[in-house]
């Protein structure tokens, strides 16, 4: 079993950045990712990273912006995310998965309890 634990989420300005960590516990997984839900939408596809870190993926959405990398020593997957906007608030899941692939779906095995992101405008 794996247990992730989210945390460096707060409230930033418009324009601002923050750095979201992950740490998890166990070791059954590889590609983990990171997945946001505002309050009455679904929950969408963030970024995601190989167990290498030389592949990853990105929601269109931010692109530019943010940058997720992680580090297998500390079992930690960071969520650099600069130039923050409005629509950016919402409560940032990370997930973890046995499969290396770092995919946009939702088909992740392990999810921690979320961090809340507010961007005040």
């Amino acid at each position: 079993q794996v247990q992730l634990v989210e945390s460096g989420g707060g409230l930033v300005q418009a324009g601002g950045s923050l750095r979201l960590s992950c740490v998890a516990s166990g070791d059954n997984y590889n590609a983990m990712g990171w997945f946001r839900q505002a309050p009455g939408k679904e929950r969408e596809f963030v970024a995601a990273i190989s167990w290498s870190g030389v592949t990853w993926n990105y929601a269109d959405s931010v692109k530019g912006r943010f940058t997720i990398s992680r580090d297998n020593a500390r079992k930690t997957v960071y969520l650099q995310m600069d130039n923050l906007e409005p629509e950016d608030t919402a409560v940032y899941y990370c997930a973890a998965r046995q499969d290396n692939l770092p995919s946009r779906n939702s088909n992740y095995e392990y999810w921690g309890q979320g961090t809340q992101v507010t961007v005040s405008s």
